[in-house]
């Protein structure tokens, strides 16, 4: 499959998901909780994303994988026409073990797409607690109630889960995000905590996750607690949007991420700070590639990923953006990208580095000559 195809292929299943003729096919999905629930690790010609596999939207998608063999191979079609081969990446080994004080290490952390650890290491948020506060798609709490993980994830379980997951998998780089305290540095001072934890157990390049915190003196502090890449979450653009969709996140404005974007950039360096926005809420296309352009020229990485519905929250019945919108976000925006020096494989470690949840990474590839594309 071409570069092009393989970026068109991806926009189609993030966008419809796939039907499975075996939901237990490749590593265990999981529903609610944060990051990319609902989903399972795809690999397509080579690329491994996240696909929906349990929203509505997948339950009537026109694709379908069937029944893999032994290798996790699947054959992919639609409407009854064969697509191709796609495969499932294996469980984990680690998800096998348990903790030393009896924690399964897939309820502290999970595998995403192939080789990427992640974790929400403080699986409750001030804002999800308030229907008046709560980011319309959030789902952090319901893995938590459905006791699929635990609330308050220590660093010591952290960097246990992280040393076998290296070792047992041969997982690269890890995430670790985190729900807002109660707290002015909004969730910056656990992160610190888990950081130095997992870097005193293993080499492994980590990524944190949080809202700006209340000072940018937060930022070097993450920096020598061993955390590689920072990522600052605006996920919608548009103000009035953003105050509709995350009123209590949107209490945080814009022009605050951005003074935390020019503080942090220069502590982790250009291209190691991202932000993840989400694509089909609202948002126009040149909104979107207005910010992204604002932030390219600040340093970060701005990681569009379309939307994904996820059941039992309140946008559950909103749809996500067509193939044709995302692929006239992600081709400018990889084209502003290589313009502006950066590219996902730069990325020391992150959602971007991953680039699972999106073809952003797969439309860079579109931009180099034939010879650099691996």
């Amino acid at each position: 499959m071409t570069p092009t195809k393989t970026a068109t292929m991806i926009a189609q299943l993030q966008s419809f998901g796939i039907r499975l003729s075996d939901p237990r096919a490749g590593a265990s999905s999981r529903r609610g909780g944060a990051g990319p629930s609902d989903h399972k690790a795809v690999t397509i010609d080579g690329v491994t994303v996240m696909v929906p596999v349990h929203t509505h939207g997948a339950f009537d998608s026109p694709f379908e994988a069937g029944r893999p063999d032994a290798q996790g191979n699947s054959g992919l079609s639609c409407g009854g026409q064969d697509l191709g081969i796609i495969a499932f990446p294996p469980q984990p080994k680690f998800y096998g073990l348990t903790t030393a004080d009896g924690i399964p290490y897939s309820q502290i952390a999970t595998l995403h797409g192939r080789d990427v650890l992640a974790t929400t290491v403080l699986q409750t948020c001030i804002r999800y607690q308030s229907r008046a506060k709560t980011c319309q798609f959030c789902a952090i709490g319901q893995s938590l109630a459905a006791g699929r993980t635990i609330a308050h994830k220590t660093p010591a379980q952290l960097a246990e889960v992280a040393k076998a997951a290296v070792e047992l998998d041969g997982v690269k780089h890890m995430v670790m995000t985190t729900g807002t305290p109660a707290t002015p540095d909004r969730g910056a001072g656990v992160l610190v905590e888990s950081a130095r934890a997992i870097r005193a157990a293993v080499d492994l390049p980590i990524q944190a996750q949080c809202e700006p915190p209340d000072h940018d003196g937060w930022f070097t502090t993450m920096r020598e607690a061993g955390i590689d890449t920072l990522g600052m979450h605006l996920e919608v653009v548009t103000p009035d949007l953003r105050a509709r969709i995350m009123p209590g996140k949107a209490s945080v404005p814009i022009d605050r991420y951005m003074d935390a974007f020019r503080a942090a950039v220069p502590v982790f360096g250009r291209g190691q700070v991202s932000t993840y926005i989400l694509a089909g809420l609202g948002d126009s296309r040149e909104a979107l590639l207005a910010i992204a352009q604002e932030l390219i020229a600040i340093g970060v990485y701005p990681f569009v990923v379309p939307f994904v519905p996820i059941s039992g929250t309140p946008l559950e019945s909103h749809p996500s953006p067509t193939p044709e919108f995302m692929a006239s976000v992600l081709e400018p925006l990889a084209a502003m990208l290589a313009q502006g020096g950066m590219a996902a494989e730069k990325v020391k470690a992150g959602c971007a580095r991953c680039g699972a949840c999106s073809a952003l990474s797969t439309f860079e590839k579109l931009r180099r000559p034939a010879a650099q594309v691996v």
